[in-house]
């Protein structure tokens, strides 16, 4: 599909990528899924190929690119080639985005030098056992204190939570005033009171752990209150689209990649003595997906462009957030079917991406929220 967004800097960049991919990330996918996350060493190698926090300065081991269609082509290559790019939409596209437009001095140089060195990790405290895309019905609470605050909470479904370094927690700390405020804060792994749970077994993206954290009378110090107090909703507002949008990058991607696949497939797969793309049932259902696609990609590539320079909506963030991933579980679904009965064997990639596709439509926020989100701003 021709695409007019990138120059030619993005294009030394993409060759880069899909070759460090290919060399130090897919031959050891089955592995890291055995292990159920992906190995240290990983982040490190990638780091020193500038694929981690590239966005921070120069100063803090960045390499000061702030132009979204960096970040847009990790992911899209991670699809392409067939790795999660979950991990680095997460470290590169969330965690980053909040040390940088929340962080203050002290803590950048605290922090950045080893996230961008592939040494330091970092994850998202949002999700709760009780609590999902309702962030106002958050019930972790941070009591105020002497030069910080006590922590008590419990987190679930938190992506990189074992390996992460460090968790920016969103917690209540309103007092009578405002007892609903949040606020965001740092809470480094071996705090006292801060613990990890299990490792939790999901359907897909096995290469990635999935952690419960749990906070039992955790101090955290004035000093890892990341924003202003009070403040969390607002932030988590502003950094949301751009998460929504790094997800629709790889579903958009992802899509595309199992087209190939299964065009690929059905021009070799016999039935009834022909080739299974010959028949016009098959073609019209390839055809069909491919335009859809097309059409997103389009939608996405407009977004991408917003977002560089920094003019993406929320509303246009959530709704093609919600498009994408339901039109990327509509076509890989359709591909494992035109793939038979091998689609539904492991030993066949459309069968991995099937697993991996069903998550998308819910984390970063349901389709149902993105909807509503939507709706909202249309009306208002």
């Amino acid at each position: 599909m021709r695409r007019t967004i990138f120059e030619a800097e993005h294009d030394v960049f993409r060759e880069s990528v899909r070759r460090f991919l290919e060399a130090e990330a897919l031959p050891y996918q089955e592995e890291w899924e055995a292990q159920g996350q992906t190995a240290r060493s990983f982040w490190e190698k990638a780091a020193d190929h500038g694929f981690v926090g590239f966005e921070a300065p120069e100063c803090h081991g960045g390499l000061g690119l702030e132009d979204f269609r960096f970040n847009a082509i990790l992911s899209e290559e991670a699809m392409y080639v067939g790795v999660s790019s979950d991990s680095f939409q997460l470290q590169n596209d969330c965690v980053l985005s909040y040390l940088l437009h929340l962080g203050t001095d002290e803590q950048k140089n605290r922090l950045l030098p080893g996230f961008t060195a592939g040494k330091v990790l970092g994850a998202l405290g949002m999700t709760e056992p009780g609590t999902g895309s309702d962030l106002r019905g958050i019930q972790s609470r941070a009591e105020e204190r002497p030069d910080g605050w006590l922590l008590n909470g419990a987190k679930t479904f938190i992506t990189s939570g074992i390996q992460a370094d460090f968790v920016i927690v969103v917690a209540k700390t309103g007092g009578e005033r405002d007892p609903d405020a949040l606020s965001l804060l740092i809470v480094e792994d071996g705090a006292e009171g801060f613990s990890k749970g299990r490792k939790l077994d999901k359907i897909g993206h096995r290469g990635q752990d999935t952690a419960e954290l749990f906070f039992d009378d955790v101090f955290v110090p004035e000093s890892n209150l990341l924003g202003r107090v009070g403040g969390g909703l607002d932030h988590l507002r502003a950094e949301l689209p751009r998460e929504r949008l790094g997800v629709a990058v790889g579903a958009v991607a992802a899509s595309e990649a199992a087209l190939k696949l299964t065009i690929e497939y059905v021009k070799d797969r016999r039935a009834f003595g022909r080739p299974v793309g010959s028949f016009q049932a098959s073609r019209f259902e390839l055809a069909k997906l491919w335009t859809e696609v097309a059409a997103a990609r389009s939608y996405l590539d407009s977004a991408i462009v917003a977002q560089a320079g920094k003019e993406l909506g929320a509303e246009e963030a959530a709704g093609l957030k919600a498009h994408t991933t339901e039109l990327h579980w509509r076509v890989v679904d359709r591909c494992l079917q035109l793939h038979g009965g091998y689609g539904y064997m492991e030993e066949y990639d459309i069968a991995r991406r099937w697993r991996d596709a069903r998550v998308l439509r819910i984390y970063g926020g349901t389709t149902e929220i993105m909807w509503d989100i939507v709706g909202r701003a249309i009306q208002s």
